[in-house]
């Protein structure tokens, strides 16, 4: 099963108020999704936000919002340059794949000298 990870790809301060404490020490944070396996590690195009107050540590969601939060927000949404969507494999993928070759290989080795038979 693969592991989900959310790796950020751009944090910015923004001085708006805090709609709880009122305070205008806030962090606004981008999140990229990536995914690891044992056999791949894939980078997804899924962007997540997340807006924390940095005085009373609570997380604003969209609902709590205000006009100036969401107009800072959505200029620094349109900064936000994700990277591209790309799986690679891991290299016991790699091995894996190499060690049944290999495992073939010898069966038809085999079976062409008369070793084994079907």
């Amino acid at each position: 099963m693969a592991k989900e990870k959310l790796e950020i790809i751009k944090e910015s301060v923004i001085t708006n108020n805090c709609p709880e404490c009122f305070n205008q020490d806030m962090t606004l944070s981008f999140f990229q999704k990536h995914l690891y396996s044992k056999f791949y590690h894939r980078v997804t195009d899924v962007v997540e936000h997340q807006i924390r107050c940095n005085k009373c540590n609570s997380i604003i969601y969209p609902v709590k919002w205000t006009e100036d939060i969401e107009r800072i927000f959505e200029y620094y949404q349109k900064t936000v340059e994700p990277k591209a969507s790309k799986t690679s494999f891991t290299l016991f993928f790699y091995a894996l794949i190499l060690v049944l070759i290999a495992l073939i290989a010898a069966g038809f080795y085999l079976y062409l000298n008369g070793i084994i038979q079907f």
